[in-house]
């Protein structure tokens, strides 16, 4: 699906494509045609199909649902251990060229309260955890993301996360990939910069949903590319937002976060983006 994107030069429609196949969209378009038969024939199956749109709709905007789907549609992606933190340090003591590399999740084009550009909550999360894993092991930090296919133009995401990453933190990137759109392309512009500079083990920073699509990026790009590269995990995760028993099962912003993320990643997977 995204090569017949590309090829056509329809990318920049791809936000949109993916809005109306995620949920609750698909699940009230069926309540919405259900309720469309029932007006003409008063049909069993109508009166089913309309249950049916309203149940998942509802299910699509809670905790729970977005859990189960998490634990039995994503394959299970532990959190870096302290162990692989020190294996990381060693390696950089060792002097092997080591890397750490957080992928975007897009940016704010004008946060008013800061009166220029900020990152995502998301895309926070990320660069915050890959800044930490390099002062836990002295590997040199770099960030990808350019402005996505449906942004506003503007200052990139690698742009804002180098200022953010300096100012705030102190911390200079080595790398700041600006060009990329989606995740593909953030393998495909990355793996050239460590290439140059020799890197042999690249430690990939995202959340857990979305890191089955970033290391089959980075790992096509780098087989792509002749490139000898070590691509490990190391997953930020939202995978559990709640542990309350009743609450997790009615709509919530917590809810729909994940049931969303779930699909973008499985629709995104599916595509091929």
């Amino acid at each position: 699906m995204n090569q017949l994107l590309n090829a056509a030069g329809i990318t920049h429609w791809k936000p949109v494509l993916s809005m109306l196949l995620m949920p609750p969209v698909p699940f009230l378009l069926l309540a919405l045609v259900a309720a469309l038969f029932l007006l003409r024939s008063r049909s069993r199956r109508a009166l089913v199909a309309l249950f049916a749109g309203l149940l998942l709709t509802w299910g699509s905007l809670t905790v729970a649902m977005g859990e189960w789907l998490h634990d039995h549609g994503m394959p299970d992606i532990p959190a870096f251990s302290p162990q692989q933190v020190a294996q990381l340090r060693a390696d950089v003591a060792a002097g092997r060229k080591v890397a750490i590399i957080a992928l975007g999740a897009g940016r704010e084009r004008l946060a008013p309260e800061y009166n220029q550009p900020s990152l995502r909550p998301l895309t926070m999360e990320r660069l915050r955890y890959a800044i930490w894993l390099s002062r836990q092991t002295g590997a040199p930090l770099g960030y990808t993301g350019g402005i996505g296919h449906a942004a506003v133009p503007g200052p990139s995401e690698a742009e804002v996360a180098r200022r953010i990453a300096q100012q705030e933190f102190g911390l200079t990137l080595r790398w700041a990939e600006d060009r990329s759109r989606d995740t593909r392309e953030n393998g495909q512009l990355t793996v050239p910069l460590l290439r140059a500079d020799g890197i042999e083990k690249v430690v990939i920073v995202t959340h857990d949903l979305h890191m089955p699509r970033a290391l089959r990026a980075f790992r096509e790009a780098a087989a792509a590319q002749g490139v000898p590269l070590e691509v490990v995990p190391a997953p930020a995760g939202i995978s559990s937002l709640s542990d309350d028993r009743f609450t997790r099962w009615f709509p919530s912003d917590a809810g729909q976060l994940l049931n969303w993320y779930f699909w973008h990643e499985k629709l995104g997977w599916w595509a091929g983006a």
